[in-house]
C-alpha cells in the first residue's frame, strides 16, 4: 500500500475514533425524550409541550453558516412564521464550555434578541446529551417533530449547502415546507435531507 495512502487512511481513522457517539434518529420513530435549562435559567422539557408541533434547531453563533441564515434573517423570518402558526421551536446550543465560541447564556439570549430570533426558547446543551440523542452533527441541524411526538423531517434548513447569504432567495426552505405539510396532517414529502454546517462543539 503507498505511504500516501497509508498516512490518508490512518488519519480518517483518528477522525473517526474523535468523534462522539451520536444517536442515529430517523423520521417516524419517537422523538428523543430530553430536560434543558434555557438562557432564562428556565427548565423546559420537550414533554412541555406535548400534543404540539415542535421544531429544534441546532445553533452556534460563531458558524458562518449560523450567521448565514441569522444576518439575512431567514433563520428569524423562519421562526416567527413558524411560531404564529402555534409551533413550538426550540433552540439548541451543544457547544461545549471550554470550545473557543461558546457563548454563556447571557451573552447567547442577547445575540438572539439582536439577530431579531424568536425561538419559543434557547437551550443550553454543554454537556452534549440532546444533541448526541439526536445525532445533531451541524449547526444548523434541523428536526421537525409531530403533534403525536414522532419526528416528521429531519435535515437541513434548506437546499443550498453554502454560507453565502445570496443564495437563500432560489433555495427550497425546507423546514417551512415540512411545517406546511406536517400542520395539515400531511406526511412530509421531502423527510430526510442532507445537513449542512459547521460540526457540532461537543465536549470529546
Amino acid at each position: 500500500m503507498a505511504p500516501m495512502f497509508t498516512r490518508t487512511l490512518s488519519a480518517a481513522a483518528l477522525l473517526l475514533a474523535a468523534l462522539p457517539a451520536l444517536a442515529a434518529v430517523s423520521v417516524g420513530q419517537a422523538a428523543p425524550a430530553f430536560s434543558a435549562t434555557d438562557t432564562a435559567g428556565k427548565t423546559v422539557s420537550l414533554a412541555d409541550y406535548k400534543g404540539k408541533t415542535v421544531v429544534l434547531e441546532w445553533v452556534n453563533p460563531g458558524c458562518p453558516y449560523v450567521q448565514k441564515h441569522y444576518n439575512s434573517a431567514n433563520m428569524p423570518a423562519t421562526q416567527k412564521s413558524a411560531t404564529a402558526k402555534g409551533v413550538v421551536w426550540l433552540a439548541v446550543n451543544s457547544t461545549h464550555a471550554g470550545a473557543s465560541d461558546y457563548m454563556a447564556p447571557a451573552a447567547l439570549a442577547g445575540w438572539m434578541k439582536d439577530k431579531g430570533g424568536a425561538p419559543t426558547a434557547t437551550l443550553m446543551d454543554t454537556d452534549g446529551r440532546i444533541g448526541r440523542a439526536y445525532g445533531a452533527r451541524t449547526t444548523p441541524h434541523m428536526y421537525v417533530i409531530d403533534p403525536a411526538g414522532k419526528l416528521a423531517y429531519v435535515g437541513a434548513i434548506d437546499s443550498k449547502a453554502s454560507a453565502n447569504p445570496a443564495d437563500i432567495k432560489t433555495a427550497t426552505n425546507y423546514v417551512d415546507k415540512a411545517l406546511v405539510e406536517t400542520l395539515a396532517g400531511k406526511p412530509v414529502s421531502e423527510a430526510t435531507t442532507r445537513a449542512y454546517g459547521c460540526s457540532v462543539k461537543y465536549s470529546d
